[in-house]
C-alpha cells in the first residue's frame, strides 16, 4: 500500500493532510505550505484537502471537535494523540482557514448566518442547560423557550435549536388580534396569563407575539348603523369594553348609540350580527312578546302594543307576535270585525270587557286591537238580490233564520249556517240539464257536482208547466210551487225527490227529478201479451198523458204527489188491461183489429156503447188521452219467421211493380232525350256553317285592308323620318352656331379679364415698390439726421480737422518740410505728389 503512495507530499498554503506514524500509531496533521519526504513508516491516510474557509458572516458545524486550552492550543494526550470531544458538536464562525483534525467531521459546511429583520423574531428552545448572553446572562434549562428579536444577526449555538420564525402581525386601526396562551406566562402588558387563556390585542401597530403566545385569528370590527344592531351573549362573567359588568349567559343589544364599530371580545359571542330594525309607519303596528321595561328588566309572558310612526330593535328575548308587523285594520262602510276579549279591560268607549265577551266594530274606521283583544274574523256585509239569501244562526239561542233580498251584516252573536242536503239533491241541483223530465243518475255516476256555498239559501227555478213539492219538517206540512217559479228553501224545508220508472219495458228508480211535469207529454212501454190461440206478442205502446188539477185547490195540488212513481203505476195499470183484452182474442183477429182492441181495453166503453176519450187515475189526477201502437212483434220464433216471410213477400211484390214502372218511365224519357239531342245537333251545324261563312268574308276584308294599310304606313313613315332628320340637322346647325358664339365671347371675356388682372398687378407692384423706396429714403434720412444729432456739429468739425493737423505736426516734429519715399520700381505721378504730401494720402 505504501508503495502506491508518493514519496514526496507537497501541500499548498491552503491544504492539509493526515499522516499516520505506523511506529507509534499516531496520526498527525500536516499543514501547508510544506513539502514532506515521506518515511517508510509513515502513511498518508487523508488528503491533501483544502482547509475549511469560513467567509465573513458565515459559520460551520464540526462534529467531534478537538479539545483546546484557553489560548486555543490543541490538547494532546500523553501519547501525543489529539484529544477529541466525542459526540459533541462545535459551531465555528469567521476565522482563518483551519484543517480538520483526525476524527473531526464537517457536519455542516460554511453557511450564511441568519439575519433576523425588523419586526421578526426567532423562537428558540434550549436542548441542554446553558447561559444565554454569556457570563451574567440568563440561565436557560433544557426545554426553555424564548425569542431572539430582530433586527440582528443570529449566531447559532449547539445548546439551542430554532423552532420557528415569528413575524409581527400588523394590527390595523379598528381591528384586534385574538391571542391564546400555550402555558402560564406574563404577556407584554405585564398581565399574568394562564394556559389556554385567550385575550384581545387592540393596540394598533405591529405586534410580535411571545414565545408562548398563539395568534388564533384577526378579529374584524362589526359595523353598526342606524338600521343595524348586534345581539350579543356573554360566555362567562366579565366586564366588557364599555365598562359594563356582564354575567355568564346574559344577552344584550349593541346599537349605534353605544358605538359605531364593535370588536367581539373572547368572552362574548355574536348571536345575530345583522339584526334589522323594525320600522313602523303611521298605518302599522305590532305586538311584542316578553318586552323589556324602562328599568332594563324583561317582562316574561307579557305583551306590549307598539304603533307607528316608530322604529326600534327587538331586544334579546323579545319577539313579534306572528313574526311580523301588521297594518292598521281599515274597515270600509260594509265591513266589520268580530272581537273577543281574552283579559278584562276597559275599551276606548269606557266599556268594561270581561274575558269571553264578543262584540263587533263596524266601519268606516281604523282599528288597532289591544293586546287584551283577539280578532276572531273580519267579514263584509253580504249583498243579496231579491232571489238570493243566506242562513243565519244565533249562537246563543241556536235559532236559524233566512235573510233574503237585502244587504245584511252579521251581529256578534250570529254566524252563517250551512244547510245540509242529500247527495241526490246536490247532484240534481248541480246537473246542467236538470228539468221536469228528470235525470238518469245511474248513467251519470262519474258526474261530480260543483261545490256550492252551503250558507246560501237553496234556490230552485221550477220549469214551466211543472210543480215541485217542499216539505217543512218542523211544521210537518208541505207546499206546492207551480212553475215557472222560484223555490227558496227555509232552514227546515227539504225537496221531495221523484223516483220514476224508465226504460222499455219500465224499470223502477230509473229517473230522478225535483219537479213534476204536468204534461201533456207521452211515455212509451213494451207489453208482452198472449192471444187465445197462445200466440205471444210484444207490443210497444206510447201513451199521451197530462195532469188535470185545480191549482187553486190545495187538496188537488197535494194529490199529484200522492203516487211517488206515477209512470210505473200508470204503465202497470194499462198493461194489465191490454193483456186481459188480448187474451180473449185470436191472433188473426188481433192482427187485424189491434188498435181498436187495445183502445177499448184501456179507455173502456161509455153508456152509449162508444169508446171513452180518456182514462183517468183519480188518486193523482193523471189522465191518459191517447194510445199509439208503435209495433207488434211475435215473441215465438216460428210465428215471427212466418210473419216476416209474408211481409217480405208483400214488400217484394210492391218493389218489383215499382221497379217496372220506373224502368218504363226511364225508357220513355230516354227516347225523348235522344230526339231532342238529334234536333239540337242539326241546329248547331246550321249555325256553325253560317258562322264559318261570316268568318271567311271578314278574313278577305281584313287581308285587303291589311295590305293597303301596310303600304300607306310605310310611305308615311319614310316621309316622317326624312322630315325628322332635316329638322334634327337644322337644330344641330343652330346649336353649333350658338356654341361657337358663346365660346368666342368666353375667350374674349377671359382675355379681357386677364389683361385687367395683369394691369392691376403691375400697378399694385409699382405702388408697393414706390412706397418701399419712399419709406427707405425716409428711414435713411431719419437715420442720418439722428446720427448727426447724436454726434454733434462740433464733433464732426473736429473729426474733419484731425487728419491734416496730425500730418503737419508729424512733419514739423521730424524737421521735414516734405518727403517722398519709393522703392524705385513703381513710377511716381508727380502731378499728385504735392497733393499727396499736403493731403497725407487721402485715398487711404
Amino acid at each position: 500500500m505504501s508503495d502506491a503512495q508518493p514519496a514526496i507530499i507537497r501541500l499548498n498554503p491552503t491544504q492539509y493532510c493526515h499522516i499516520l506514524d505506523n511506529n507509534t500509531n499516531v496520526t498527525r496533521v500536516l499543514i501547508g505550505p510544506k513539502t514532506l519526504a515521506r518515511q517508510d513508516h509513515e502513511l498518508k491516510v487523508h488528503g491533501p484537502d483544502e482547509m475549511v474557509l469560513i467567509p465573513p458572516r458565515h459559520y460551520c458545524v464540526v462534529k467531534n471537535p478537538v479539545k483546546t486550552d484557553a489560548d486555543g492550543t490543541v490538547l494532546l494526550d500523553d501519547k501525543q494523540q489529539i484529544q477529541l470531544k466525542y459526540g459533541e458538536e462545535e459551531i465555528r464562525t469567521e476565522r482563518p482557514p483551519f484543517p480538520l483534525y483526525p476524527g473531526e467531521i464537517l457536519k455542516l459546511g460554511p453557511t450564511a448566518l441568519s439575519i433576523v429583520p425588523s419586526q421578526t423574531a426567532l423562537r428558540l428552545s434550549a436542548i441542554r442547560d446553558c447561559v444565554d448572553g454569556g457570563e451574567g446572562g440568563v440561565k436557560r434549562v433544557a426545554g426553555d423557550e424564548w425569542l431572539f428579536v430582530g433586527p440582528a444577526t443570529y449566531i447559532p449555538r449547539v445548546e439551542v435549536t430554532i423552532l420557528d420564525t415569528i413575524r409581527a402581525t400588523i394590527v390595523k386601526p379598528g381591528t384586534a388580534l385574538r391571542i391564546r396562551a400555550r402555558q402560564q406566562m406574563t404577556d407584554s402588558t405585564g398581565t399574568l396569563r394562564r394556559a389556554g387563556e385567550e385575550w384581545l390585542m387592540r393596540a394598533a401597530g405591529a405586534y410580535l407575539p411571545g414565545c408562548y403566545e398563539v395568534i388564533e385569528e384577526t378579529v374584524f370590527p362589526l359595523i353598526l348603523t342606524a338600521r343595524r344592531a348586534i345581539h350579543m351573549r356573554a360566555l362567562r362573567t366579565f366586564t366588557d369594553e364599555y365598562g359594563t359588568q356582564r354575567r355568564a349567559g346574559e344577552e344584550w343589544l349593541l346599537t349605534i348609540h353605544e358605538c359605531e364599530t364593535h370588536i367581539q371580545d373572547v368572552h362574548e359571542e355574536v348571536v345575530n350580527a345583522d339584526l334589522a330594525i323594525c320600522a313602523l309607519s303611521r298605518n302599522q303596528y305590532c305586538t311584542v312578546r316578553n318586552p323589556w321595561d324602562e328599568h332594563g328588566k324583561q317582562q316574561m309572558g307579557r305583551l306590549e302594543l307598539r304603533r307607528g310612526e316608530i322604529s326600534f330593535f327587538l331586544k334579546p328575548g323579545e319577539e313579534l307576535v306572528d313574526g311580523q308587523t301588521k297594518d292598521v285594520i281599515v274597515l270600509a262602510p260594509d265591513e266589520a270585525l268580530l272581537l273577543k276579549a281574552t283579559q278584562p279591560f276597559t275599551d276606548a268607549g269606557d266599556v268594561q270587557r270581561t274575558p269571553g265577551d264578543r262584540w263587533t266594530v263596524v266601519g268606516p274606521t281604523e282599528y288597532i286591537p289591544p293586546v287584551e283583544v283577539e280578532v276572531m274574523k273580519r267579514y263584509c256585509a253580504i249583498p243579496l238580490d231579491e232571489t238570493e239569501g243566506v242562513y243565519v244562526r244565533n249562537i246563543k239561542t241556536g235559532a236559524v233564520e233566512t235573510v233574503i233580498g237585502r244587504t245584511y251584516l252579521l251581529g256578534p252573536d250570529e254566524e252563517l249556517w250551512e244547510k245540509p242536503l242529500s247527495d241526490n239533491v246536490e247532484r240534481l241541483l248541480a246537473f246542467p240539464q236538470n228539468d221536469s223530465k228528470g235525470v238518469k243518475l245511474h248513467e251519470n255516476l262519474d258526474f261530480v257536482p260543483v261545490p256550492r256555498d252551503r250558507t246560501r239559501v237553496v234556490a230552485y227555478r221550477t220549469p214551466h208547466n211543472s210543480a215541485i213539492q217542499v216539505y217543512d219538517y218542523r211544521a210537518k206540512s208541505s207546499r206546492v210551487v207551480w212553475g215557472p217559479g222560484l223555490v227558496m228553501l227555509q232552514p227546515d224545508e227539504q225537496f221531495t225527490i221523484l223516483a220514476l220508472s224508465g226504460g222499455k219495458p219500465k224499470k223502477q228508480n230509473q229517473i230522478h227529478s225535483l219537479s213534476l211535469s204536468l204534461g201533456p207529454d207521452f211515455m212509451t212501454d213494451v207489453v208482452v201479451v198472449e192471444t187465445s190461440d197462445h200466440a205471444r206478442l210484444q207490443i210497444q205502446l206510447s201513451y199521451n198523458w197530462n195532469f188535470e188539477v185545480d191549482r187553486s185547490n190545495p187538496e188537488d195540488a197535494a194529490k199529484i204527489f200522492q203516487v211517488p212513481d206515477f209512470v210505473g203505476d200508470a204503465c202497470k195499470a194499462i198493461a194489465s188491461r191490454v193483456r186481459g183484452a188480448v187474451a180473449s182474442s185470436s191472433f188473426d183477429d188481433f192482427h187485424k183489429n189491434s188498435a181498436n182492441i187495445i183502445r177499448f181495453a184501456v179507455f173502456g166503453k161509455g153508456e152509449d156503447g162508444k169508446m171513452k176519450e180518456k182514462f183517468v187515475f183519480p188518486n193523482n189526477k193523471l189522465v191518459i188521452t191517447n194510445i199509439d201502437i208503435q209495433s207488434v212483434e211475435p215473441v215465438d220464433q216460428r210465428t215471427r219467421e212466418a210473419l216476416s216471410y209474408s211481409v217480405q213477400q208483400a214488400i217484394e211484390i210492391t218493389t218489383k211493380s215499382q221497379q217496372e214502372a220506373a224502368r218504363h218511365d226511364a225508357e220513355r224519357k230516354g227516347q225523348e232525350a235522344e230526339g231532342m239531342l238529334e234536333r239540337q245537333k242539326l241546329k248547331d251545324e246550321i249555325a256553325a256553317e253560317r258562322a264559318r261563312k261570316d268568318l271567311l268574308e271578314l278574313q278577305a276584308e281584313s287581308s285587303a285592308v291589311q295590305s293597303s294599310g301596310h303600304a300607306k304606313a310605310e310611305a308615311r313613315a319614310r316621309a316622317e323620318a326624312k322630315n325628322i332628320e332635316m329638322q334634327a340637322m337644322l337644330e344641330h346647325a343652330k346649336i353649333e352656331s350658338a356654341a361657337r358664339k358663346i365660346r368666342a365671347e368666353c375667350e374674349l371675356e377671359e382675355m379681357k379679364l386677364k389683361h385687367e388682372a395683369e394691369l392691376d398687378y403691375q400697378r399694385k407692384k409699382d405702388e408697393l415698390e414706390l412706397n418701399k423706396l419712399s419709406e427707405t429714403a425716409r428711414v435713411e434720412g431719419l437715420k442720418f439726421k439722428q446720427q448727426i444729432d447724436a454726434i454733434g456739429a462740433d464733433t464732426i468739425k473736429a473729426m474733419a480737422q484731425a487728419g491734416p493737423e496730425m500730418q503737419a505736426k508729424l512733419l514739423s516734429g521730424l524737421g521735414l518740410q516734405s518727403v517722398l519715399i519709393t522703392d524705385g520700381k513703381n513710377p511716381i505721378n508727380l502731378f499728385n505728389t504735392a497733393k499727396g504730401l499736403v493731403g497725407g494720402g487721402g485715398g487711404d
